[in-house]
């Protein structure tokens, strides 16, 4: 979906890039248009929404906001393939 970050790697350089933006545009602006909700307007607590704005401290919002778009794309991805229901409590693995 292009959330991932772009890697360079060349002898001993290995660092992080920006993110990669393959994939469709559309989904990609959705979910970080969602990510910015949950960082901005959402009210109640869960563990993803505390999970980004302790990154936001550290990273800035833009990249805090991108972080939890992949966060959200790869809880649906899973969802969708183990077919298993949402659930507002369950835990996020950082």
């Amino acid at each position: 979906m292009g959330l991932t970050t772009r890697r360079y790697q060349s002898g001993e350089v290995d660092h992080d890039g920006h993110i990669s933006r393959r994939g469709d545009r559309h989904l990609r602006g959705l979910l970080y248009e969602a990510a910015t909700v949950i960082l901005t307007r959402s009210r109640g607590d869960s563990d993803l929404r505390t999970w980004g704005l302790k990154l936001q401290e550290r990273v800035g919002f833009k990249r805090a906001a991108v972080a939890v778009a992949r966060k959200l794309a790869v809880m649906m991805h899973a969802m969708l393939r183990d077919g298993t229901p949402f659930v507002q409590t369950a835990k996020v693995v950082a």
